[in-house]
């Protein structure tokens, strides 16, 4: 089966601040704080002003990653992740682009043009795949081709269209495309002028779109759209600062993700942590496969900000790693607490949904690696999900929809430690 991300419509208005949101926003009524939520509410949440240079490549893989994967290819179970990844039909020389200049994303009465929206997510996934495969091979034909995707497209797009879908679009593939161009960017056969070239792309047709959904939400009110739509836009502007060196962008999206207003901030997302140390996910009441999404962006998004000195995985108290036990343990079967959800969209939640329980992302080796391998805590849920989903493979392994691409993917072969 396949995952697919749905869209939602919205009226009314909204407002973007800069102050630290309550405890007690509407976006967790009545499900406000739990056992380290109501700790939490005198934590410091200023955000680190990210000052000097920052890291290059330092999104989602540093150098580190890439010497790591190199020597590890030849054992389990980063071979198999490796074998994964060369499997792929996006990893290949034969990959052939198909940039455009509108990319269409949605449809509702106002907005009737054809979606092509697929284009753009199967040429990311080659773009990343082919630059992995330079990276860990050595071989540069592999980096011919990743180069050969992302000028075709910062030569061609000049926009992104449709219904409000067309948020998720600037989002997901916003980032997407961000950490393929910063492994590129090493490459010296990547022309400084194509490289500018696709900043100013990133910059002019997915960065806008990405700061004003979180200061407008299209006229809503903050909390009326689901996690994820929030979770996108932050991981978009994370990468797109360090991608296009604006530390201002990065440290704008930080500060979002601790005192947002939004569904997607920390303590919205994962809006009440029950007693033992599960923390329920704003979307839980939702399906399976939107409630998975959010752990895989919120991840890239701890893993982006980590690469740059900041420690968002362990904000709030290990919050966020709450909420990965919450939904591992459910999607692997396992019964989880539920308290009464409501916001100012929908009335009260009173159930987790079972809708897509159980489908596989490949997003749990990086959550795993990072609060088991790096940190030393207990994550018993998400180590065995880990171990479920390996070796995690890469777009289209997981469905031919969009769904299939919302994240990277070949987690076992960039992220895992020993």
């Amino acid at each position: 089966m396949y995952l697919r991300v749905f869209a939602c419509l919205a009226l009314g208005t909204a407002a973007f601040t800069q102050t630290p949101a309550p405890a007690t926003s509407a976006a967790a009524t009545p499900a406000t704080a739990g056992t380290t939520g109501a700790s939490a509410q005198s934590e410091d949440t200023a955000v680190s002003i990210k000052k000097g240079a920052l890291a290059h490549p330092g999104l989602l893989h540093n150098e580190e990653d890439f010497a790591r994967m190199r020597s590890h290819i030849g054992r389990e179970p980063w071979k198999s992740g490796w074998e994964k990844l060369i499997a792929n039909r996006h990893a290949h020389l034969d990959y052939r682009p198909r940039p455009v200049e509108v990319v269409v994303r949605g449809r509702d009465s106002a907005h009737t043009q054809t979606e092509n929206y697929a284009l753009l997510f199967n040429d990311i996934a080659a773009a990343y795949a082919c630059a992995l495969r330079w990276r860990i091979s050595g071989d540069q034909a592999y980096a011919e081709k990743s180069v050969e995707i992302l000028n075709a497209w910062s030569s061609t797009l000049k926009k992104l269209s449709g219904s409000t879908d067309m948020d998720l679009a600037a989002g997901i593939y916003g980032y997407e495309f961000a950490n393929a161009a910063e492994i590129m960017r090493t490459y010296k056969g990547w022309k400084p002028d194509d490289f500018a070239r696709f900043q100013k792309m990133m910059m002019e047709v997915f960065l806008p779109i990405n700061e004003d959904f979180l200061k407008r939400h299209n006229n809503t009110k903050p909390d009326h759209y689901w996690a994820n739509w929030d979770l996108c836009n932050m991981a978009s502007m994370v990468a797109i600062g360090v991608l296009c060196d604006r530390p201002a962008t990065y440290n704008e999206a930080l500060l979002y993700f601790k005192s947002g207003e939004g569904n997607g901030a920390i303590r919205q997302a994962v809006v009440y942590v029950h007693p033992g140390g599960l923390g329920q996910w704003q979307e839980a009441s939702r399906d399976q496969g939107h409630t998975t999404m959010g752990i895989g962006l919120m991840g890239a998004i701890c893993e982006m900000a980590w690469k740059q000195g900041e420690d968002l995985y362990g904000y709030a108290d290990n919050r966020f790693l709450a909420g990965c036990e919450y939904v591992a343990k459910y999607n692997l079967g396992g019964d989880v607490p539920f308290r009464v959800y409501q916001n100012s969209s929908f009335g009260a939640q009173r159930r987790v949904s079972p809708e897509g329980r159980g489908e596989p992302r490949p997003i749990w080796e990086l959550v795993y690696n990072h609060y088991v391998k790096r940190k030393g805590l207990a994550a018993p849920w998400t180590t065995k999900m880990a171990e479920k989903t390996r070796p995690e493979g890469g777009g289209g392994d997981y469905g031919p929809n969009s769904g299939g691409f919302d994240q990277l993917g070949y987690g076992t072969l960039t992220a895992l430690l020993d």
